[in-house]
């Protein structure tokens, strides 16, 4: 077994020992937070006009008068038993079972908002790069700055006011028509469900009530993948290697994409995983915005009425996806990349 081998068995496993710890310090600190956090759960439930002999008692029921690190024992040993509790809002629904309602919109919408994203994002990197110092580099060194700083709820909005209520080209919010019945499926994901009971109607009505936010979402960090693509792209094609092939008459075009391009997108591979982060973040954000039935819009409603399982579960099951996918493209990158050293 070479020691390139060994040395890539012991960074995976190293990755794998630090995920439980990484997903217990992001759980740790949001249920500390939360707890810090002013307002009464209670209050969101029963209403701050309610009688406090009521209102202590539904404290009981739910262990909040509990000393801090009771409930937080009672909190871990249901983690253990991969029990997320039950929401606080609805008296007893399971947090998982929200999870399972909930993260199909959002699964859905973080796709295509990645693929849209890549694609504007790499394309406009690789038209700045190969035209140094033109119009069109500038063009793209403006665009990457923009679209990386602008706020994204500024980018739904604007883009609902000229698309959707200007020009009516596009639904203003939710995921699929309210008088027609969604396509029947088991994955919850509109666009697979309807491909897999081949109803084109209902592919072409989800495609179309996806289109708007998951423009704004990709078109806002798709920035990220034009900076990237942009600096590496430019540093490789002054590497001896393209230089080798020019001199020996092969076309710029073949030089850029099938010598300059693959080593330029490496890096990118490595930002997927940070991006995933941003995207489930920006995923609130664009669900808000849009009136998406997602589970960044049920985060949302859950921090509003101060429901602490519901925003925990729903945090620590965002934290979960987070590391995995950092864990793989990490692994990924490492195998690909001989560069890395462990």
């Amino acid at each position: 077994m070479s020691s390139r081998i060994r040395a890539l068995q012991y960074y995976i496993l190293s990755r794998l020992l630090l995920a439980p710890l990484m997903v217990w310090t992001i759980t740790t600190i949001v249920f500390l937070l939360l707890r810090a956090t002013p307002g009464d759960p209670v209050d969101a439930i029963l209403g701050p006009r309610a009688p406090e002999a009521q209102k202590e008692l539904i404290r009981q029921q739910l262990g909040l008068g509990d000393p801090l690190w009771v409930q937080y024992l009672h909190y871990m040993q249901g983690l253990l038993r991969l029990d997320l509790g039950s929401s606080l809002a609805t008296r007893g629904q399971a947090v998982w079972d929200i999870v399972q309602d909930y993260f199909p919109a959002t699964a859905e919408l973080a796709f295509f908002s990645m693929a849209i994203a890549l694609l504007i994002g790499v394309s406009v990197g690789i038209l700045s790069a190969s035209r140094p110092n033109t119009p069109l580099d500038a063009g793209g060194r403006i665009f990457g700055i923009v679209t990386y700083s602008v706020p994204l709820f500024w980018v739904g909005m604007l883009l609902q006011l000229v698309f959707s209520v200007q020009l009516g080209w596009f639904p203003l919010g939710t995921r699929y028509p309210i008088s027609s019945s969604p396509p029947e499926g088991f994955t919850g994901l509109y666009t697979l469900d309807s491909l897999l009971s081949g109803n084109l109607e209902a592919l072409g009505l989800s495609l179309y009530y996806l289109a708007l936010p998951c423009f704004a979402l990709g078109l806002v960090l798709s920035g990220i993948f034009e900076r990237i693509v942009r600096v590496n792209l430019k540093q490789t094609l002054k590497a001896d290697y393209v230089e080798a092939a020019r001199a020996r008459g092969i076309p710029e075009r073949r030089v850029l994409l099938r010598h300059a391009l693959k080593n330029a997108l490496i890096p990118v591979v490595t930002v997927l995983g940070l991006t995933l982060a941003a995207m489930l973040g920006g995923a609130v954000l664009t669900e808000v915005t849009f009136s998406w039935p997602g589970l960044g819009n049920r985060l949302y409603e859950a921090i509003s009425m101060r429901d602490y399982p519901t925003v925990q579960g729903i945090i620590v099951f965002f934290a979960v996806i987070v590391v995995i996918f950092s864990i793989a493209i990490d692994i990924v990158n490492a195998y690909i990349d001989p560069r890395i050293r462990y």
